[in-house]
C-alpha cells in the first residue's frame, strides 16, 4: 500500500471520529468520498480506530460493501487496493439502514456511535440531495445527536445551498435553529483544490506578487470553469439550475473573493472569512440595463469532441426540447473598493467546451511604450496563470528576446506544475474532510457569504427567469456568442485555456 503513490501526507493529525454518511449508497459516497477516505487512512489524516458508518436503504450490508469496491476499482483505479486491504478497511465499517423521515433511524443511529478514548465524536455528511438537509439535521436534533457534550458534532452540506436568495435564507435558518453555526460546513470541492489554496501563499507570502496585486498594474482577472462533458445524468437538477447557479454562485465566487480579498489579520477561519465577506459586500450591484452588456448566456448544440459527435442539450434525456436553460455562463464582475476599482473580474463556465481546464488568470497592463519596435506597438501583457484543474500548478506568461541577431519578442511562458516538484497532491475532499475533522472552518462558506453571493447574482436571475430563447455554441468550440463583446476593454480579450 506504501508503494502505490507518491504523496505529502502532511497534515494535522485527527481524532477518533464516527464518519456517518448519510446517502451512503450514492454516487458522491462511492466517487469522492470513498476513495478520499482510503487515501487518508493511508497518509495517516484519518484516525484508524474511527468507524465509517453509513445510513442507506434497499440494500444488505454486504451489496453495499460490493458497490463501494466496486466503485473504488472505477473511479479511482490508482488506489489500486488489495483484498488484504481491502478487508482492512471495511473493518471500520457499520451500516445504518432506514428511512431518513423516520425518528428510529436516529435513534438506531445513535445506538451505532462508538465511544472511543472517552468521546463520541462525529461527522455527518450529507451525500443527499438538498431537500434532505433540514430532515437530516431536525432528525439528529431530535435525537441529541447535535449535542456536543460527549464530542463534537459537525454536519457536513453539499452544494447547492439554496436556489436563489430566498431559499438559501430559508435553509440557513431551518439550521440554524437546530445547529449552531460553527457546527455546519458548507462545501465547496473547489477550495479544496492545492491551486486555489495556494493563492493566499502566494498572494501574502511573497514580497514579489503584493505589491503589484492592485488596480495599478492588474488589467483584470479572468476566473473559469470549462468541462468537456455534458450534464450526465442530471438534467433534473440541471433543468431547475442551470450553469449561473451549478457554478457561478458557489465555485467562481468563493475563488474570486480569495482572488480579491484584503490580507487578514490571522491565518484563522473568521479572520479569513470576514475579509471574504467585504469582497462580497463590494460587489456593484447589477444594474437592469446593464445585465445584457455585463453577461453572456448560451447552450450547447450538437457537435464533436475528441472526434466523437456528442448531442445537444436538449437531445439529453430528461430535458424538454424547448429548453433554454444556460449550459454557458458569464458574467463581468466590478469590486467597488480603494484595491480593485475599475478593474474587471470577469467569471465563466459553460460545458461541452474543448477541453475540461479551470483557471485564475491575472492580466497585468500592458507596458506604456516599447522601445524594441520601430512602430512603437506596445508588448504582449504579461499574465500570471494558476491552474486550478487538470495538471495543477502556476505558470508566468513574459515577452523574451528570440534568439539570434535581432531584437524580435516572443511570448515566454515559465510553468511550475506542483506534481513535478510535490509528487501528486491531494484530492480535494481529502483536503477539506480533514478540516472538517480538526475543526477548520477556513475554506468552508459561513451563511452570510452565501447569502451575499446570491444577493449579488439576483438581478441576473431576475432577468434570465422568463427566457424563451437562448443564443447556442457548437459542442466542442469556443465561438459563444457575446464573450469578444465583454472583453472588449480587456487587455488580449478572452483567454481560451490551450495548453
Amino acid at each position: 500500500m506504501n508503494e502505490r503513490v507518491t504523496r505529502q501526507c502532511l497534515g494535522e493529525p485527527t481524532e477518533p471520529t464516527n464518519i456517518v454518511i448519510f446517502g451512503a449508497g450514492g454516487d458522491l459516497t462511492k466517487r469522492k468520498l470513498i476513495p478520499a477516505l482510503v487515501e487518508m487512512l493511508h497518509c495517516g489524516l484519518l484516525h484508524p480506530t474511527s468507524y465509517i458508518i453509513g445510513v442507506l436503504k434497499g440494500r444488505t450490508y454486504n451489496e453495499w460493501l460490493d458497490s463501494l469496491y466496486r466503485g473504488i476499482h472505477k473511479y479511482a483505479p490508482e488506489i489500486d487496493m488489495e483484498d488484504q486491504e481491502w478487508q482492512d478497511f471495511i473493518a471500520m465499517f457499520k451500516m445504518v439502514p432506514g428511512d431518513l423521515q423516520d425518528d428510529t433511524t436516529y435513534a438506531e443511529l445513535a445506538d451505532a456511535l462508538e465511544t472511543i478514548n472517552g468521546h463520541s465524536n462525529a461527522l455527518f455528511y450529507c451525500a443527499v440531495p438538498p431537500e434532505w438537509y433540514t430532515t437530516i439535521a431536525t432528525g439528529l436534533h431530535k435525537a441529541g445527536l447535535a449535542d456536543e457534550d460527549a464530542g463534537y458534532r459537525r454536519i457536513v452540506i453539499e452544494k447547492p445551498f439554496g436556489m436563489d436568495l430566498d431559499s438559501a435564507r430559508k435553509l440557513n435558518g431551518e439550521l440554524q435553529r437546530v445547529l449552531d453555526e460553527s457546527q455546519i460546513y458548507r462545501i465547496d470541492h473547489y477550495l479544496g483544490k492545492e491551486s486555489v489554496q495556494n493563492l493566499l501563499i502566494y498572494r501574502f507570502a511573497n514580497s514579489i506578487l503584493e505589491p503589484l496585486w492592485n488596480r495599478n498594474y492588474i488589467d483584470h482577472i479572468q476566473i473559469s470553469a470549462a468541462e468537456s462533458i455534458g450534464i450526465e445524468y442530471r438534467a433534473n437538477y440541471y433543468e431547475k439550475s442551470g450553469a449561473l447557479r451549478d457554478m457561478m454562485q458557489s465555485h467562481l465566487m468563493q475563488v474570486m473573493t480569495l482572488v480579491a480579498m484584503e490580507p487578514p489579520v490571522e491565518f484563522t477561519a473568521d479572520a479569513v472569512r470576514d475579509e471574504k465577506i467585504k469582497v462580497l459586500r463590494a460587489v456593484r450591484s447589477f444594474a437592469p440595463e446593464n445585465i445584457k452588456k455585463q453577461t453572456v448566456a448560451a447552450q450547447y448544440s450538437a457537435g464533436t469532441i475528441d472526434n466523437n459527435s456528442v448531442n445537444s442539450y436538449v437531445a439529453e434525456d430528461g430535458v424538454s426540447a424547448d429548453s433554454a436553460t444556460e449550459t454557458f455562463a458569464a458574467a463581468k464582475f466590478y469590486i467597488d473598493n480603494w484595491r480593485w476599482q475599475g478593474v474587471p473580474f470577469v467569471l465563466w463556465t459553460g460545458k461541452r467546451l474543448p477541453r475540461r481546464v479551470s483557471e485564475i488568470v491575472i492580466r497585468f497592463r500592458t507596458p506604456p511604450f516599447n522601445m524594441f519596435d520601430p512602430e512603437g506597438k506596445p508588448p504582449l501583457a504579461n499574465a500570471l496563470v494558476f491552474r486550478v484543474h487538470p495538471d495543477e500548478g502556476i505558470a508566468l506568461r513574459m515577452n523574451a528576446k528570440v534568439p539570434g541577431l535581432t531584437t524580435e519578442m516572443r511570448r515566454s511562458v515559465m510553468r511550475a506544475p506542483y506534481a513535478e516538484e510535490w509528487g501528486d497532491v491531494s484530492d480535494a475532499y481529502e483536503v477539506l474532510l480533514h478540516d472538517v475533522l480538526i475543526g477548520d472552518a477556513t475554506l468552508f462558506s459561513r451563511a452570510d457569504e452565501v447569502e451575499e453571493s446570491w444577493s449579488i447574482l439576483e438581478p441576473i436571475l431576475e432577468a434570465w427567469k422568463d427566457r424563451i430563447a437562448i443564443n447556442r455554441y457548437h459542442a466542442g468550440t469556443w465561438d459563444i456568442e457575446g464573450m469578444d463583446e465583454l472583453f472588449a476593454d480587456c487587455v488580449l480579450g478572452w483567454h481560451k485555456p490551450m495548453y
